[in-house]
């Protein structure tokens, strides 16, 4: 009896900007396969330039799932996203026998990976008035919240990433329990194997790369996308980097020049924190791109079988 052996997902990860789209789909197209997305951003609709998602032409070149499919209004998380991903793998490996995952969320690729525990349901009016006090109070309030009242969680925590402090306070309101004591980190095992491919290069190139991401970005009419979806500005999915900086600019708090050098701040920041995520992982087989072409590096993760 001859075992057909499991399915293969090819991951690849690392920081905004580091060119993950350019080798993902090179990848895809060499194993003839489709792509799903782990960003937690670029999944919305609504939003293109301020979460660089692939352009049209790259999207037609290989098909690609978890991008634009989804409206801000909707509720995204990291246990959706398990279930969103896993459904989509086993269609895609009913006809391929190989995927590819990319994506710079780290914790929705863990979630497909391991699996997450269950989390309660959490009202909107409890998120939507810790929205208001961060759009208001800042970065420091949300600190302070949660080293108070929450310091078990807090020693542990990201504490520099408001989406993260702001979901654990939102447990925290709505249970009055701890974020920590809905984790059981028990690993789920998966039908299929996973090769993890992590892309990396020097922060002072990867800062070059991000300021002209920027600098596009207002060049494409970020300000005109962000003035598009200000109804939306308490959803989550705009608690973000790049729009609530031009939030900021339209209300007058900020000069255009300010919004602009605090979103390459704040990116920077971003790329920074998403590399500690990934370098806590021992499984990743890290490629510098700095030294390596598209075409190198793919025919490094092709070496792997």
């Amino acid at each position: 009896m001859i075992l057909k052996t499991k399915p293969t997902v090819y991951i690849i990860a690392g920081p905004t900007a580091v060119g993950k789209t350019d080798l993902s789909i090179a990848l895809a197209k060499a194993i003839q396969t489709e792509i799903i997305s782990a960003d937690s951003r670029q999944c919305f609709s609504e939003l293109s330039i301020g979460v660089a998602r692939p352009s049209p032409a790259e999207l037609a070149a290989v098909k690609h799932h978890f991008i634009g499919d989804h409206s801000v209004e909707t509720d995204i998380n990291a246990g959706y996203f398990e279930k969103f991903a896993l459904e989509k793998s086993a269609s895609i490996f009913s006809k391929n026998e190989q995927l590819v995952m990319v994506g710079g969320t780290g914790l929705y690729i863990k979630s497909f990976c391991e699996g997450i525990d269950p989390m309660p349901q959490i009202d909107s009016s409890i998120r939507e008035a810790i929205i208001d006090n961060y759009t208001s109070k800042g970065l420091i309030w949300l600190q302070a919240e949660l080293k108070h009242r929450d310091p078990s969680f807090w020693e542990t925590a990201e504490q520099a990433n408001p989406q993260r402090l702001m979901r654990a306070l939102e447990v925290l309101n709505a249970t009055g329990k701890s974020i920590i004591q809905f984790r059981t980190a028990q690993k789920k095992q998966r039908p299929f194997n996973i090769v993890k491919i992590g892309l990396e290069m020097p922060m002072e190139q990867l800062t070059l790369r991000i300021n002209s991401r920027v600098d596009q970005m207002m060049l494409d009419g970020l300000i005109e996308e962000v003035q598009s979806v200000v109804q939306f500005r308490t959803k989550q999915a705009l608690q973000t980097v790049g729009y609530k900086e031009i939030f900021d600019f339209l209300d007058g708090k900020i000069s255009k020049e300010t919004a602009i050098q605090q979103i390459k701040h704040h990116t920077r920041q971003y790329a920074k924190r998403q590399m500690t995520w990934f370098k806590k992982d021992t499984e990743f087989k890290w490629i510098n791109m700095a030294v390596h072409s598209v075409e190198q590096a793919l025919q490094e993760i092709l070496s792997l079988k």
